[in-house]
């Protein structure tokens, strides 16, 4: 680890504490905007520990921003950077999820967050659409003939796991894995591969608030623990898994409750898997959304930590190096395919399309606007344009 990094530990606190609260679009978005304010713009991370902390957030299950965010922070002060930056992403969004639990507790519903989430979801499909693709500028290459001919396996591996994400709606661990080890063999094989005699291996009350019961609890803490220990992948991998056991399996939800909980996941600032605190407040109230949040986010925050020191040291060698280019090609292959998917269920008519089309805009052309003030011009189009249609 660097023993001088150019920032604080309460400087980056505090930028994860923002981006908890202003932080909007999902885990696409969400990794967008760590490359460009901690890589870009404020050059306190390098490209290089990025790309390995993406790689192992990807390869860990778990929620992929929150599990990037505190790989972020280890990188320079280890343990208590990683704890800090995970809490401080994590608590803002938290906090608003169950607000919005008391709010839905108390007036039985959420019909004026459909009208919102009209405008709002079309101008997030804006803001990842455009975060995936400078993402994928920095993370294949750039969009001209020779930089793609020059990366033509990267591409491959990048459309394959684009066209895999849009066609299953989830993302596969063992295509990441399979697109690391064919481009390490091919680009860069170890030395044990090219000398088969020396072979080394390497492991790599009104309002809920206290409405529950401690069996209902310990339900909730072996399921969600389940939900972030054995899910990989973004927000949209763990909603089939949620549905399957809150409504499904659990009958904790209605199925209108439990779109409404991820409707207010999408619309709310930090990490989309926080939408697990509000299925908790349903269930029970705030001790059930502090099990939920806490049972989802501890293995991934597990799975980051440990691993992170061992995972940062293998990455130096060659060989490591081109397999998280491989899988980091793949990742962002399956982040793009998540755009099209979230797009496909956002974008519903042609003013949707023209709020997703107006964003990207107004960011491409604005470059001082920032992404909350887009969300909420959007969130008041979408109250007055569903009140009209």
């Amino acid at each position: 680890m660097n023993n001088q990094p150019a920032y604080t530990l309460r400087q980056l606190v505090s930028y994860f504490f923002k981006l908890g609260y202003a932080g909007f679009g999902g885990p696409v978005a969400l990794v967008g905007y760590m490359h460009r304010d901690l890589i870009e713009k404020n050059k306190w991370i390098s490209e290089e520990e990025y790309r390995e902390g993406l790689a192992l957030a990807q390869l860990a299950p778990g929620p992929l921003a929150a599990q990037l965010g505190i790989y972020l922070g280890f990188v320079h002060y280890g343990i208590l950077g990683a704890t800090l930056c995970g809490l401080a992403f994590v608590i803002p969004s938290f906090i608003m999820v169950v607000l919005i639990g008391i709010a839905y507790k108390l007036y039985g519903g959420l019909p004026w967050m459909q009208a919102v989430f009209y405008g709002v979801g079309a101008a997030v499909t804006g803001i990842i659409a455009l975060s995936s693709y400078k993402l994928t500028t920095k993370s294949v290459s750039k969009l001209n003939i020779g930089a793609v001919k020059k990366n033509w396996m990267l591409w491959l591996f990048y459309l394959v796991a684009a066209i895999i994400t849009i066609v299953t709606q989830t993302e596969e661990i063992l295509l990441f894995i399979t697109a690391g080890l064919l481009y390490m063999i091919i680009k860069s094989p170890p030395q044990w591969m090219r000398k088969p005699t020396r072979v080394t291996s390497v492991l790599l009350a009104g309002i809920g608030f206290w409405d529950f019961d401690t069996g209902t609890l310990g339900k909730i803490a072996i399921f969600f623990a389940k939900a972030g220990a054995f899910v990989f992948g973004s927000g949209l991998a763990i909603v089939p898994f949620l549905h399957g056991g809150v409504v499904v399996e659990n009958h904790w939800l209605t199925e209108a409750q439990f779109l409404d909980a991820v409707a207010i996941a999408m619309i709310t600032p930090g990490p989309v898997v926080i939408t697990v605190g509000f299925i908790g407040y349903m269930v029970a109230g705030f001790p059930g959304a502090c099990v939920a949040s806490l049972a989802t986010f501890l293995p991934c925050y597990l799975f980051t930590v440990i691993p992170a020191p061992y995972f940062k040291k293998i990455a130096q060698n060659k060989s490591i190096k081109t397999f998280v280019d491989g899988i980091t090609a793949a990742v962002t292959g399956a982040l793009a395919g998540a755009v099209i998917v979230i797009a496909a269920r956002s974008i519903t008519d042609i003013v949707t399309g023209v709020i997703a089309i107006l964003t990207v805009i107004s960011l491409v052309c604005i470059k001082k606007i920032q992404e909350p003030y887009i969300i909420l011009v959007a969130a008041v189009a979408g109250l007055i344009l569903k009140s009209v249609i």
